[in-house]
């Protein structure tokens, strides 16, 4: 039986699903909505003008929409040793050559601790400035392997994998993570390359600019016959009107070759679903496995409370996408040990909005995007961002609210270390009856006092993840 929203026989296009969540790795990196999906409409042009065979061609236009899959890997450590939003400092990264000393010097002194006082600022430079090129290179390797390993997860084409780990490699060798040169780099990662840098400055600067942009950087970062194939291209060409008009996300599934159009079932829309739960959790080392825990968590509530199989594994994936809009939270304010201010709690609050607005695009998703969006509601009207109470609030979504809290308690937090199930239970069994679902709580009390669930590690996450623990020491 096929869930709500997908096509009969319970298939649906891996190209659909995958341009929607496309959308989550925008947010992350801090770019325009349809970023990837632009992207990869001017990749797919540069494909028709190498005239690759079918199968590469496929290959590519998966590359291209999930090209950022690793992005959210480093954003924890931008944050921390910037001492600023790392939406802010990639979105500025992608703006400069930053394989220029003077460039990369002033982009650095841009973001350090904006607004902060000239001595803090200073600190953070020289800990920024300390890390020197071996440094850099560990953050973009860290991306480009979790954005591969994530891409095999996947399923995706082994020429696609190659791509997205070479994303950031230049002709000239001066690129990251592993300085490969020339023909080393594979031609799909040299399409991506050029593909996703016109698209910024495309649509921050402008056709002309984003054109001069590829001028000035044929034979350095860019391989000049990619270069030349956009070329041919001319800037009046219609195709950046309609690219400007129209890149939404059917623009995209109509490139992908119809001989390899690829449709996926039930099985590996749960597959899709654990895969984006680990984009979400490498944003910010404190939930580094919150998805899976409040999944985990969820199913063994709705278990004592007669859950069937089906219903059980539209619940699993509403909690392992219920955090898919924290891609567009800053890491200051994610991982921040002191109290948010108003302004940050507002920001936070977004994230539930952002859930929902990627969800809705997809349409085997869309049935669940309002309930996972939810998982902040609260029976009394205290929650956000529908402002729901009472029997506006789907069990699904009282169940989720329920796991999202008693997760966190049991995770370490950058404030305090995990908490015993026993003070879980007092701090949630407060709010039974009268903001939480009171069954649901009693629901959980039974799964934790029988210990149905896996303890988390009550290590903060900062020290597993030694590199991030140095960075924040630098930052102090």
């Amino acid at each position: 039986m096929s869930f709500p929203g997908t096509p009969q026989g319970g298939l649906v296009k891996q190209s659909e699903v995958l341009a929607g969540l496309s959308y989550a790795l925008d947010l992350t990196e801090g770019q325009r909505a349809g970023h990837s999906v632009r992207s990869c409409l001017i990749g797919m042009k540069l494909g028709e003008v190498f005239k690759l065979p079918s199968a590469q061609r496929s290959a590519l236009f998966y590359a291209l929409l999930m090209k950022d899959l690793g992005c959210s890997s480093n954003s924890a450590r931008f944050a921390a040793l910037f001492g600023n939003n790392d939406h802010d400092i990639k979105a500025d990264i992608k703006n400069i050559d930053w394989t220029r000393a003077l460039e990369s010097f002033k982009f650095v002194l841009r973001n350090v601790a904006p607004g902060q006082f000239f001595l803090k600022r200073t600190w953070r430079l020289l800990a920024v400035m300390a890390r020197g090129p071996e440094g850099a290179r560990e953050v973009v390797r860290t991306r480009c392997e979790r954005g591969a390993d994530i891409a095999t997860m996947l399923g995706l084409a082994d020429e696609s994998v190659q791509a997205i780990r070479a994303l950031d490699e230049h002709w000239d060798g001066m690129g990251q993570p592993y300085a490969k040169k020339g023909e080393e780099i594979p031609l799909l990662a040299r399409i991506l390359n050029l593909a996703q840098t016109f698209e910024v400055f495309y649509t921050t600067h402008g056709v002309d600019n984003a054109y001069d942009m590829a001028a000035a950087r044929r034979g350095t970062w860019f391989d000049p016959e990619t270069v030349d194939a956009l070329f041919t291209i001319r800037p009046h060409d219609p195709f950046w009107h309609q690219l400007s008009q129209n890149s939404d996300i059917q623009s995209a599934m109509r490139l992908e070759p119809e001989d390899q159009v690829i449709t996926i079932d039930e099985d590996r829309l749960d597959l899709f679903s654990a895969a984006f739960a680990r984009v979400i959790d490498a944003k910010s080392p404190w939930t580094f496995s919150h998805s899976n825990g409040v999944a985990d968590t969820s199913v063994a509530i709705a278990e004592r409370l007669g859950f069937h199989a089906r219903q059980l594994r539209a619940l699993r994936r509403s909690a392992l996408l219920h955090d898919l809009g924290k891609l567009g939270v800053s890491n200051l304010i994610l991982d921040k040990p002191e109290k948010l201010t108003s302004d940050e709690y507002k920001a936070m609050q977004k994230h539930t909005e952002y859930t929902a607005a990627i969800l809705s695009r997809v349409p085997c998703f869309a049935p669940l995007a309002s309930e996972a969006a939810a998982h902040h509601e609260k029976l009394d009207g205290r929650g956000y961002h529908f402002g729901l109470t009472g029997s506006q609030i789907s069990l699904n979504t009282r169940i989720l609210a329920v796991a999202d809290i008693c997760d966190a308690l049991r995770a370490s937090r950058p404030y305090r270390a995990g908490l015993s199930n026993d003070r879980v239970l007092e701090i949630i069994g407060r709010e039974a009856g009268v903001a939480l679902d009171a069954q649901v709580v009693d629901a959980l009390r039974s799964v934790l006092l029988n210990d149905a669930l896996e303890q988390p590690a009550d290590v903060p996450a900062a020290r597993i993840d030694v590199a991030l623990e140095e960075d924040y020491k630098q930052a102090a």
